[in-house]
């Protein structure tokens, strides 16, 4: 494997465009966010975020290393009622403007004497309409991966052999937590291009009582999927609700294990010029920090509501492809 020597961790105190300061009640995170992000101080936080050599200059669990046996057992504390939700949208097989790569099923065997028919499945999964799991190995700055493997010796036709979705074979299992911007706005759903701050995420942890805390997962409700069945279809690549990329900087400070929301988590546009998809960079190739996109987020919103409460046990398993660089699955919570 040829690797990049991983860059230093910053040892200050999150000396970021991003001030964040322990209040008085209770250790609170005051933030005040600072919206005017350039495409230079991404660059420094790709080198102030990093978690680059946190576990070990050659490792490729990133920051699933945050997912301990000890939450592990936490999360599974969370399951009271017994009561699962997907979090997978069904998949969508008409194209779409959202829905470039539909989803193709083929039946075999209908028709025939016997007693079994089979299927085929195709599907090119990343992108705005499917739900799925990023590996570390789906993004690159500069030719440079995550923890410093190097996208030309690393990524060839045949797979990724650095920083795959078989790192994850093992599953995920460790407490989700929902922030519900559109319960918090007031509306059923957040119009896409609408970005997100870190005052909203902490203002809805004031209002439902929860914490993002390190080795969750951070799953962000936009209403995308009841959007699209009011409105339908949305032209994507122009317009997406998502996290603002001032954010990059709270994602370290919380320590999360993995983001995830019904969009593709990045706000469109951006904000930032000259970076597209700024938290994709930020928490892929620095953080190491994989990523749930589309997820159907509305039955876990219901049933958290129903329930008010806003955290969960959450598990996930990837297909065991050798060289992938993401999957379709289908998460689950439970409370």
């Amino acid at each position: 494997m040829t690797r990049t020597t991983p860059r230093v961790l910053v040892a200050s105190a999150f000396v970021f465009s991003v001030i964040l300061a322990w209040g008085p009640g209770g250790g609170d995170t005051q933030a005040q966010d600072n919206r005017n992000v350039t495409e230079a101080m991404v660059e420094d936080w790709m080198t102030e975020l990093s978690n680059w050599g946190r576990w070990g200059d050659d490792d490729q669990l990133g920051a699933l290393n945050l997912i301990t046996n000890e939450k592990r057992k936490q999360a599974a504390g969370l399951v009271r009622e017994g009561v699962s939700v997907s979090l997978s949208h069904n998949y969508l097989t008409e194209r779409a403007e959202d829905a470039t790569s539909p989803f193709s099923h083929e039946m075999s065997g209908v028709g025939r004497v016997g007693p079994f028919v089979g299927d085929r499945y195709s599907i090119s999964y990343h992108g705005y309409a499917h739900s799925h799991m990023d590996s570390l190995c789906h993004m690159s700055h500069n030719g440079v991966m995550y923890n410093g493997f190097e996208k030309s010796t690393e990524v060839t036709e045949a797979g990724c052999s650095a920083l795959s979705i078989l790192d994850v074979k093992q599953g995920i299992l460790t407490k989700g937590v929902l922030l519900d911007m559109a319960r918090l706005k007031g509306v059923e759903y957040v119009e896409p291009g609408t970005p997100v701050y870190i005052e909203d995420l902490e203002a809805w942890e004031r209002q439902a009582g929860v914490r993002v805390e390190p080795g969750d997962i951070l799953l962000v409700r936009y209403g995308r999927w009841a959007r699209r069945a009011e409105v339908g279809p949305w032209a994507t690549g122009r317009l997406a609700a998502g996290l603002h990329a001032s954010v990059g900087p709270w994602l370290k400070a919380r320590d999360v294990a993995m983001i995830g929301s019904d969009y593709t988590n990045d706000a469109l546009p951006s904000g930032v010029d000259g970076v597209s998809q700024p938290i994709h960079q930020l928490v892929l190739v620095a953080m190491g920090v994989r990523i749930f996109d589309n997820l159907d987020l509305e039955a876990l919103a219901e049933e958290a509501a129903r329930q008010n409460r806003w955290e969960f046990m959450l598990t996930a398993a990837p297909l065991a492809v050798e060289g992938g660089t993401g999957s379709p699955l289908n998460p689950i919570a439970t409370f």
